[in-house]
């Protein structure tokens, strides 16, 4: 999918964006309203609107008029919006897409409370729409709300295997993915759709999560710092591939985990020692896998135009990540 494919979702995601700026208090929202501020903070911010951009292709492969979708495509960027809110208060995070965190600038109570507003607005919108959807996305907030946790809970573990960090990534980002095309298949009443379709939007997720790691390393991510996963004790992808190859890079991380600072010149250390490994590039190749088992989920409508649309997002958009940036 080129660019000027790419400039085709321009309208589409403008009534998206129209709509996510409505909810969150028109062009003249009330200064007083801290958490309308700090949820316009990060969803009006950079982002490259990739689940409603999901949305819409899944939408086209089964004939779904654009104007169905805004609604379902609003609610799972609100739905993002509110687990990446959250997220930086679990990772303590102070930087994403190039700006301060909703909790550096307004501390973590507000980045909390303001996640809740958007997830309440979000499931409030879908249950006005169609109650079998927002029955989903429940669902969907229950399970990257229980992926979370099993983030945390891995953290300093260099032992995690290979398919627990694939559940926590399908559980996370996964999830939602898979609910964008669920959506599009209720309301296009396809049954089979529904399960083709969640299960390349869950492989895909993984690829996501992948394609994050491979940046953590690489650096590629001009939004966030290098090796944050590393001083945050985070057993990505890379790491848990080097530490397998090389049980001296292993013990390093392990004893620098053990401490309870890490100085940046350590973190810097570890980082090289992982990328030495080559690691990246085993973690690559496992992106790749998980984007071709995607395909294959999709079963006979990858044959559809625009089920090759799916295909060819899927690749440039993961890919991408792993290259550039966040979506």
């Amino acid at each position: 999918m080129d660019s000027s494919a790419f400039a085709s979702f321009k309208p589409f995601l403008s009534l998206v964006d129209a709509q996510i700026l409505e909810q969150l208090g028109g062009v003249s929202p009330k200064p007083e309203d801290t958490l309308v501020a700090a949820a316009r903070h990060l969803v009006l911010g950079a982002g490259k609107r990739a689940r409603p951009m999901l949305m819409k292709i899944f939408g086209d492969t089964l004939g779904v008029k654009q104007d169905s979708l805004v609604d379902c495509a609003v609610a799972a960027e609100l739905i993002h919006g509110a687990s990446l809110l959250h997220d930086d208060v679990v990772d303590n995070g102070m930087w994403r897409r190039g700006r301060p965190t909703v909790n550096a600038r307004w501390g973590n109570i507000v980045a909390v409370m303001g996640g809740d507003l958007l997830l309440s607005g979000s499931l409030l919108r879908l249950s006005k729409f169609d109650p079998r959807i927002a029955q989903f996305a429940l669902s969907v907030v229950a399970e990257m709300t229980r992926s979370a946790i099993d983030e945390v809970q891995a953290r300093g573990n260099l032992d995690l295997p290979l398919s627990g960090l694939k559940a926590i990534g399908e559980g996370k980002t996964g999830s939602l993915f898979g609910f964008c095309g669920i959506a599009a298949a209720l309301i296009a009443g396809d049954e089979e759709a529904v399960r083709r379709f969640d299960a390349f939007g869950r492989r895909i997720g993984v690829a996501f999560q992948m394609a994050d790691d491979i940046r953590d390393i690489s650096g590629t991510d001009e939004g966030k710092p290098q090796y944050a996963d590393l001083q945050s004790r985070t057993p990505n992808l890379p790491v848990l591939l080097a530490v397998q190859r090389d049980a001296s890079v292993k013990k390093r991380i392990a004893d620098a985990w053990g401490w309870s600072a890490l100085t940046q010149d350590k973190v810097k250390e570890l980082g090289t020692a992982v990328l030495v490994t080559g690691a990246l590039d085993d973690a690559t190749v496992l992106m790749n896998q998980e984007i071709d088992a995607a395909v294959e989920a999709l079963g006979p409508y990858a044959q559809r135009e625009s089920g090759a649309n799916l295909v060819m997002w899927a690749r440039t958009i993961a890919q991408g990540i792993a290259l550039k940036g966040a979506a």
